[in-house]
């Protein structure tokens, strides 16, 4: 017989598994975790002051998502390689423009003006005062492009949009290193924006093509310098 006292039991093992799931997947997606590090049952367990089937759940549904991979020795952080990277950015560049394009061959569509209008008050902001160079400003430049498709009322392309950026984003990441990186983002996020308030959609398409990356060889040299810049964080980060 089904008890009032099995579903409680229930309702908390599946408290406790989303639980280690939402943290596991936010340290593997920060970047706190490094591609070295074994993600050990055990271990993770004791952390997490649970015992090892949460983790273990948790673990398989990473594996699902991409986020991980099993090697002999245990499950390690995923790292994406050129091939699956550049199929990926690509995605990314068909998804990105995508957006604008549906606008531009219908007249009927408009972008969201009060979502525009938060993107551009942030990024002046941020353009008046600039933070340092940090690997998790990719964060923030993830949430300009997903509010960017938001806009295009396209619930679909975003819902990809954000599935292929959180798969990229270990790389990613890795761009956003030096002061002029972090001010050409933003400068080049405030132009877009202006664009499409303004209804210049044929240039703001172009400056969003730009910005993604103009072609598969600029990606790719990116991607390769993501690589490498990876490997020299992946004993600190």
């Amino acid at each position: 017989m089904y008890t009032r006292r099995g579903r409680a039991s229930d309702t908390t093992a599946t408290s406790r598994r989303d639980r280690v799931y939402g943290l596991l997947r936010e340290e593997v997606l920060s970047g706190r975790v490094t591609p070295r590090t074994r993600l050990g049952e055990v271990r993770l367990a004791e952390r997490f002051g649970v015992s090892r089937t949460p983790v273990r759940e948790a673990l398989a549904r990473l594996h699902s998502d991409g986020l991980v991979e099993r090697r002999e020795n245990g499950f390690y952080v995923t790292v994406p390689n050129l091939p699956e990277l550049r199929d990926l950015y690509e995605l990314r560049v068909a998804l990105e423009l995508r957006g604008i394009a549906r606008a531009i061959e219908d007249p009927s569509i408009r972008h969201d003006r009060a979502v525009l209008l938060g993107e551009l008050d942030r990024w002046e902001k941020l353009r008046a005062e600039p933070p340092e160079p940090d690997p998790s400003f990719v964060l923030l430049d993830e949430e300009f492009h997903a509010a960017l498709s938001t806009a295009s009322g396209n619930r679909a392309l975003t819902d990809s949009l954000v599935s292929v950026n959180q798969r990229i984003r270990r790389v990613r990441m890795y761009d956003f290193l030096t002061a002029d990186r972090i001010a050409s983002t933003i400068d080049e996020h405030i132009g877009i924006v202006e664009h499409l308030l303004a209804g210049e959609l044929d240039s703001a398409y172009r400056a969003l093509h730009e910005h993604v990356g103009a072609s598969m060889e600029v990606v790719l040299e990116r991607a390769q310098r993501a690589l490498s810049q990876m490997a020299l964080h992946s004993d600190t980060l």
